[in-house]
């Protein structure tokens, strides 16, 4: 199994970015997906989540209507949409897959750095 992040980079306050993470030898609509994140001197984090057909999605408060995650079942694709980003979403961010409806994320794709300067 593979998770490929990409789409990271360095954005001034108030732009937006769109992260992708294209997963591999799994049956891609039999997982859940989510995105997290950690940032130096932090917790790891989850920031959005979304389940297997794209019908329930969570996000953490800080990212509440600025993120939006979404996926693309025929690419095998989860996507975050980021907007209005703000230094305090700077980290390095990592998408997940867990078998839908279970409770542990079993496989991790590694991180893309998104920098929000100031």
């Amino acid at each position: 199994v593979q998770l490929q992040a990409s789409g990271g980079g360095l954005v001034q306050t108030g732009g937006s970015l769109r992260l992708s993470c294209e997963a591999s030898g799994l049956t891609f609509n039999m997982y859940d997906m989510g995105w997290f994140r950690q940032a130096p001197g932090k917790e790891h984090e989850a920031v959005a989540r979304i389940n297997w057909n794209g019908g329930s999605t969570l996000y953490t408060d800080s990212v509440k209507g600025r993120f939006t995650i979404t996926r693309d079942n025929d690419k095998n694709t989860v996507y975050l949409q980021m907007s209005s980003l703000k230094p305090e979403d700077t980290a390095v961010y990592s998408c997940a897959a867990k078998i839908r409806n279970t409770g542990t994320y079993k496989f991790w794709g590694q991180g893309t750095q998104v920098t929000v300067s100031s």
